[in-house]
């Protein structure tokens, strides 16, 4: 079958299931504890397809932090599904507010405190600014690989990855113009060029070299700045990856993207049968609303 265009859907692996966005609609197929699929779909938000979504390096901004909003909701979604309390959803100041302290967890995590460690080791050895750039940079990566590693080896998170493996394999089937049963999706890749993991790999990587361009700074100055280039980081990382998701194919572009590929066998693992129909299940109500609104 010939290949399928699928250039702005994704996905994300929730508690005991998978999310799948398209271009108009997101859906969320979970397991619940007797075992069986439940679906739950919304509208996008018109954002999606507004002019904002289109202009280069701004809709990297707009897109990531309504994809935060939608990944929060799935997976308020999900863990009501756990506890039996379907109608119970997170909106509102509650959304905000969770989403405000995971940003400010994630940024005291992977940017202030390599930061300033870093400064700190530069300071006692009297390193040169670009060394110092680079121990940084190691350090941050350190982080992000000792930490996607670490809860990995939790057993509720390990599953997390096993759906998150199910949504790549989906998504690289249905790109291929496979059928989407649990033994074909499970012949193809457990990676993809478009994951989350492959973006947070290119931020740290744009980081070093961003920040070395700055030069030596005191302390203080050093760490606002790098809350202040995040955005940047951001948004070169989104533009970075469309990119190469585009020419993908392309054997200079696949050597590129290599160690985002590399890094995704960190937050993926082999998804079980039941894993890989949870996956098919969030696409295929997904694809048919995508279906059905482009037919109205």
């Amino acid at each position: 079958m010939p290949k399928q265009e699928l250039k702005l859907y994704g996905g994300q692996a929730v508690m005991e299931g998978v999310m799948m966005r398209g271009r108009s609609y997101m859906a969320v197929a979970m397991r619940a504890p007797g075992g069986k699929i439940v679906l739950h779909s919304e509208p996008l938000s018109p954002i999606y397809r507004s002019a904002a979504a289109r202009v280069p390096f701004l809709r990297g901004l707009v897109l990531l932090w309504d994809a935060l909003a939608l990944g929060a909701r799935a997976l308020s979604f999900s863990a009501n599904v756990q506890t039996g309390e379907e109608e119970e959803k997170l909106e509102g100041l509650a959304l905000t507010l969770t989403m405000t302290f995971s940003l400010l967890l994630a940024v005291g995590l992977f940017f202030l405190a390599p930061a300033g460690l870093g400064h700190l080791i530069e300071q006692a050895l009297n390193l040169p600014a670009l060394a110092g750039a680079l121990l940084e940079g190691g350090l941050r990566l350190a982080v992000l690989v000792g930490y996607v590693a670490g809860i990995g080896r939790i057993p509720e998170i390990r599953r997390v990855y096993g759906y998150h493996g199910a949504e790549h394999k989906t998504i690289n089937a249905f790109e291929a113009g496979a059928k989407l049963t649990p033994g074909t999706v499970a012949k193809y890749p457990i990676e993809h060029p478009r994951c989350g993991t492959a973006f947070l790999l290119t931020v740290v990587v744009f980081s070093i070299v961003l920040f070395a361009l700055l030069g030596p700074m005191p302390l203080l100055p050093r760490l606002g700045l790098r809350v202040l280039l995040i955005p940047v980081l951001a948004s070169l990382a989104y533009e970075y990856l469309r990119l190469t998701a585009r020419y993908f194919h392309n054997p200079l572009v696949r050597v590129l993207v290599a160690p985002n590929l590399a890094l995704q066998r960190l937050t993926t693992r082999p998804p079980d049968k039941g894993m890989l129909e949870v996956g098919i299940a969030a696409f295929k109500e997904m694809k048919r609303l995508e279906d059905e609104a482009d037919k109205a």
